[in-house]
């Protein structure tokens, strides 16, 4: 089984969207895809620089928004009716409408109102997350508990990442677990943990307005990794996950368990192929950063492997 996998906050960087453009159709989508998101997802991801994109309201439907113009494309160029689809964090919103449980101008006005409300409740207290990278599992889930932070993302590959305020993401990086790097990551808020409890109200009342259909993928969910048959119930994880930790190392387990022979990464894509090829060994990847990177995502869909 081809496992699509969507990304999640802090895979956008600067112009990244450029070549992109260059696509017939693409203006168009993402002309669309700023109205349901009520930002210009255009300029954001073209000309905004590096802080202005790292805003929480801006970041994520920018990311959601990217994914699915990469899926779009993707689709037209290979049958992907047989992969299986997951996506990490704000992802999870590209994963939906890639598998069917919600239309994609629903998941971007969905994400866009997330995004707001995340924005609003980091702001509250300065959080921040930061990813370790290495050691060992139990001793690094001990230094950043006992540092008061929380294990927000544990992502596999060596990699777990902690959130909480900025100065204890500070003293935990002063005091790595041993054998363990902590790199500072490019987000604004300490997402996925208590803080973001408040953010959980507007998504849910947002989600009201919404219908969600049974996904026609497989589809995997980062509460628990996994898989989620009932579109309703992928929805009301969507909106708990906001304060729950992501537990992607259980969504790669699961793909494991599915028999995954290929993972094909979407725009703005790298971070989950990365650590695909740590914790996946031997698992062919592709990560389409650019539209150049689709003709390998189409041969690996369309070759031996699959």
């Amino acid at each position: 089984m081809i496992v699509i996998a969507c990304p999640g906050q802090g895979s956008q960087t600067p112009g990244f969207l450029a070549p992109w453009l260059e696509l017939p159709g693409a203006s168009d989508f993402l002309g669309e895809a700023s109205e349901n998101a009520g930002i210009d997802l255009v300029a954001h991801g073209t000309v905004s620089d590096a802080d202005t994109i790292r805003d929480t309201a801006i970041a994520q439907p920018l990311i959601v928004a990217a994914s699915l113009l990469a899926w779009r494309e993707l689709s037209a160029r290979v049958s992907i009716a047989d992969a299986g689809i997951a996506g990490h964090s704000v992802g999870e919103f590209a994963a939906a409408a890639a598998a069917g449980v919600l239309t994609e101008a629903d998941a971007l006005r969905l994400v866009a109102v997330r995004g707001r409300a995340m924005a609003e409740a980091a702001s509250r207290v300065e959080t921040g997350m930061a990813a370790v990278v290495g050691g060992v599992e139990a001793d690094v889930l001990a230094k950043i508990a006992e540092h008061g932070l929380t294990a927000a993302n544990r992502n596999g590959g060596g990699q777990i990442v902690a959130a909480g305020e900025r100065a204890k993401l500070e003293a935990l990086a002063a005091d790595a677990p041993r054998g363990a790097r902590v790199i500072a990551l490019q987000v604004a808020g300490a997402f996925h943990t208590d803080a973001m409890a408040s953010a959980i109200p507007a998504l849910r009342e947002a989600t009201e307005s919404v219908a969600a259909t049974d996904p026609r993928h497989p589809l995997w969910t980062n509460s628990d990794g996994s898989r989620v048959t009932s579109g309703e119930r992928f929805v009301e994880l969507l909106v708990s996950q906001i304060a729950h930790p992501v537990r992607w190392d259980a969504c790669m387990a699961s793909f494991e368990a599915a028999g995954i022979s290929g993972l094909v990464e979407l725009a703005p894509a790298g971070a989950l192929t990365g650590i695909a090829k740590r914790a996946l060994k031997g698992t062919p990847t592709v990560a389409i950063k650019t539209p150049e990177d689709l003709d390998a995502a189409v041969a690996l869909i369309t070759g031996p492997a699959a």
